[in-house]
C-alpha cells in the first residue's frame, strides 16, 4: 500500500513562484539527489524561511570543516531523534541517508526502529543515547551525561554539535508531525 500522495496538509504555492536563486537550489537537489525533498516543499509558501531552513541544514549537517561529527554520525543522530519523536518523515529520509553513508541497508531501519540493536562503537552508542534522552527527557540531562560523552572522547564542541543536531531535528519533527509531512517516495527505494 503506497503512502498518501500528499506534500503536506496546507496549501503551497507553485514552484514558479520561487525566486531564481531558489529555483536554482532546487534544480541542484534534483541533480545531485535526483528529487527536492518535500520538506524543502514545504516551505514554498514563505521564501525567507526556505532561505534559512536551507542555510542552518546546510551548516548543521553538510559542513565538515567545523564538526568533529561525520556526517554519518549526524544522520545517525537525525533518525534516533525522529525514531522518539515517530516522526514518519524524518525516519524514511534520513534513515536513506544512514543506509547511503554506512553502505549498510540495515543500518538506517535499526537506528528507525531500535538503535540499541546495533553493533555500535560505545563511542556512538553514547552519543545516540544522549540524544535520546535529551530527545525523550530533556529536563534530566546533567552534566554526567556531558561528561560521558567527554569520557568517550568528545570535545566539548562535539557536544555542542550533537546537542545542535538533536534540537534541529526536534523542531523539524515537530513540523512534519504539524503539517502532516509526507517523505518523498523516492527514498524508500533508494541505497538498498
Amino acid at each position: 500500500m503506497p503512502q498518501p500522495d500528499h506534500i503536506v496538509r496546507i496549501d503551497l504555492p507553485d514552484e514558479s513562484s520561487l525566486s531564481d536563486g531558489l529555483k536554482k537550489y532546487f534544480a541542484i537537489c534534483v541533480d545531485k539527489l535526483g528529487l527536492v525533498p518535500y520538506v524543502l516543499k514545504s516551505f514554498m509558501g514563505n521564501q525567507t524561511k526556505l532561505s534559512n531552513f536551507i542555510s542552518v541544514y546546510n551548516e548543521l549537517m553538510l559542513n565538515e570543516e567545523d564538526c568533529g561529527l561525520s556526517k554519518l554520525e549526524r544522520e545517525m543522530i537525525a533518525v534516533v531523534v525522529s525514531s522518539a519523536n515517530r516522526c514518519y518523515y524524518c525516519l524514511v529520509a534520513h534513515g536513506q541517508a544512514v543506509r547511503e553513508l554506512s553502505g549498510d541497508p540495515q543500518l538506517g531501519e535499526m537506528m528507525g526502529m531500535n538503535y540499541r540493536v546495533a553493533e555500535l562503537s560505545i563511542r556512538q552508542r553514547t552519543m545516540l543515547d544522549f540524544a535520546w534522552k535529551l530527545t525523550k527527557t530533556p529536563h534530566d540531562i546533567s552534566e554526567s551525561d556531558r561528561q560521558g560523552l567527554r569520557d568517550v572522547e568528545f570535545s566539548d564542541q562535539d557536544i555542542f554539535d550533537i546537542t545542535d543536531v538533536v534540537g534541529f531535528f526536534n523542531y523539524t519533527n515537530r513540523l512534519a508531525h504539524g503539517l502532516d509531512m509526507m517523505p518523498n517516495p523516492d527514498y524508500h527505494a533508494m541505497s538498498r
